[in-house]
């Protein structure tokens, strides 16, 4: 069983930076931080980032260069620190974990995920 709390986002302004925060219980494989924006259903869900348990880690092209994860092991928290925001990154992120290995799927695909944080608004404004 898998657990997320997912404290912080908030608002800033174009070109601003914001840090996100999950702390997780349990043991997953894979943590995912995921994006939708606002009214648009979860079937447009967007990967944005995901660190797999032996370190590797996987961008969306439309962050790359501006958004990093990282994770504190001892502490069970996944970082997503995201610089030059636009307005475009406004959406709801959600910190996800995979409890089970991949069976094929991406570490960008939210079938690949069977736990989900309660999310947070990230607004940018112009």
């Amino acid at each position: 069983q898998v657990h997320l709390v997912e404290p912080g986002g908030g608002s800033v302004e174009s070109g601003g930076s914001l840090t996100l925060s999950c702390v997780w219980t349990g043991d997953p494989v894979c943590m995912g931080w995921f994006r939708q924006a606002p009214r648009a259903p979860a079937r447009e869900r967007e990967g944005v980032a995901a660190i797999e348990q032996d370190g590797s880690i996987d961008y969306a092209d439309s962050v790359k260069g501006r958004f990093t994860i990282s994770q504190d092991k001892p502490k069970n928290t996944v970082f997503l620190q995201m610089d030059s925001l636009k307005p475009e990154d406004t959406a709801n992120y959600y910190c996800a974990a995979a409890s089970e290995v991949s069976h094929g799927l991406g570490p960008l695909e939210p079938s690949r995920y069977n736990y989900w944080g309660q999310g947070t608004r990230v607004t940018v404004s112009s």
